[in-house]
Parts: C-alpha cells; sequence; structure tokens
C-alpha cells in the first residue's frame, strides 16, 4: 500500500515551532502545504519564510530561490514514488501481477501526495534544466517503469514493441487518471479512481499482449 511521504503527514496538525537543523525541512513542508492549498504559483520564498517567522538570510542558508525550493519538492516526490513503484512490483512478484501493482501504486501516490505530483509533473522541465540531480531522480521513476516493461518483453508478457513507447503509453494512462482524481474530476470517494485505474490497466495489459505486430502507421 502506498503512504504519503513522510512529511506530509504532519501537514493536517498544527504548527510546529521548529529546532536548529530542522529549517530546511520546515520549508518542505511549508512548500508544499502552500501548494495544496493555494497552487504552486503562490509558492515564494518570501511567503514560505514568513509563515514559519524566520529570516531572509535563514531562508538563502538553505535555498537560493523559488525554483531550488521546488525542485527540492519534486526531488523529495520522485525519490519516494521511485521506491513505491519498485515495492509494488516486488511484492507483487513481478509479472502482469506486478504490472497490475505498480499500476495502482503510481495512482494511489499521487492521490496521497498531490502537492508533489504537481510539482514533480507540472513544473518539470524547466526544472529538471536547472537541477541535474532532479532530472536523475526523474529519469530513475522512469526506468522503474521501462526494466519492468523490458522483463515483461523478456518473459514473453508484453508485445515487442519500442520499450520507451511502450513506457510513454502507460504513463500517459496512468497520469491522466492521475490528475482526474487529485483535481477532484472523479468525485470525492477514492474507490472511484482505484476502479478506474483496474479498468485502464485491463484494457492496457490486453491492447499489449504478444501478438501480431501491426505497424503504426
Amino acid at each position: 500500500m502506498s503512504t504519503p511521504i513522510a512529511t506530509l503527514g504532519n501537514m493536517a496538525r498544527k504548527r510546529r515551532a521548529y529546532h536548529h537543523g530542522d529549517l530546511r525541512r520546515a520549508l518542505l513542508e511549508e512548500a508544499a502545504r502552500t501548494i495544496r492549498r493555494e497552487g504552486v504559483d503562490a509558492v515564494t520564498l518570501r511567503a514560505v519564510g514568513a509563515r514559519l517567522g524566520v529570516s531572509r538570510t535563514a531562508l538563502y542558508r538553505h535555498f537560493a530561490d523559488k525554483s531550488a525550493l521546488l525542485a527540492a519538492v519534486a526531488r523529495e516526490g520522485f525519490q519516494t514514488f521511485s521506491r513505491d513503484l519498485s515495492r509494488a512490483w516486488t511484492d507483487a512478484g513481478g509479472g502482469r501481477a506486478g504490472f497490475r501493482a505498480m499500476g495502482a501504486a503510481y495512482v494511489r501516490f499521487a492521490v496521497a501526495n498531490p502537492s508533489h505530483y504537481r510539482v514533480m509533473f507540472g513544473a518539470f522541465k524547466d526544472l529538471c534544466a536547472r537541477d541535474h540531480e532532479l532530472a536523475a531522480d526523474a529519469e530513475a521513476s522512469f526506468n522503474v517503469l521501462l526494466d519492468a516493461i523490458v522483463t515483461l518483453q523478456k518473459d514473453h508478457l508484453l508485445r515487442a514493441d519500442a520499450p520507451q513507447t511502450l513506457a510513454q503509453f502507460i504513463w500517459a494512462a496512468v497520469h491522466g487518471i492521475a490528475m482526474l482524481a487529485i483535481d477532484g474530476q472523479l468525485g470525492p470517494d477514492p474507490k472511484v479512481a482505484e476502479e478506474l485505474t483496474r479498468f485502464a490497466l485491463e484494457r492496457l495489459a490486453t491492447g499489449i499482449a504478444p501478438g501480431p505486430q501491426v505497424p503504426v502507421k
């Protein structure tokens, strides 16, 4: 079962005073809290710092600007995301069950961590261009899916199409469900997103199962 990023568990609680050495963590939590309530555009170092009652000098010891703060939020998200996907695949024993488990874990992560998810994919291109470590973390997440696809192809459980293209196709489907879910388009019942994910993964598995290879025109 996917769980929210540990820091997000504190967001519904009353703000606590932080001790020396915890400011970076407090800034990340406050940034994610702001994104959840007001959106990514509302995040600024000055506003985040003001809510925590810290000086601008203290802020700049940890983050040079808004982009650096958002990149740190995204990195934290991708690292947890990769662990969730890998764990889902492994715990299900790989194969078709692992494929379905990874898809379900993807959507669960987005629903449990909407603030991180929006930064990870909403501001992805601009942030990655400035932060090579973030780009590496994002690529590592994609490679979890890519490696699973290659394994499934070796076991003759998926079509012998280009793995990169297959991965992008699967990603597009589950990302669409994830965004509908966190934007509230599927309603308040989380079971709706779970059922839609299950349905989509079943149809995806049928469509990319081994069979006659028909060139895409």
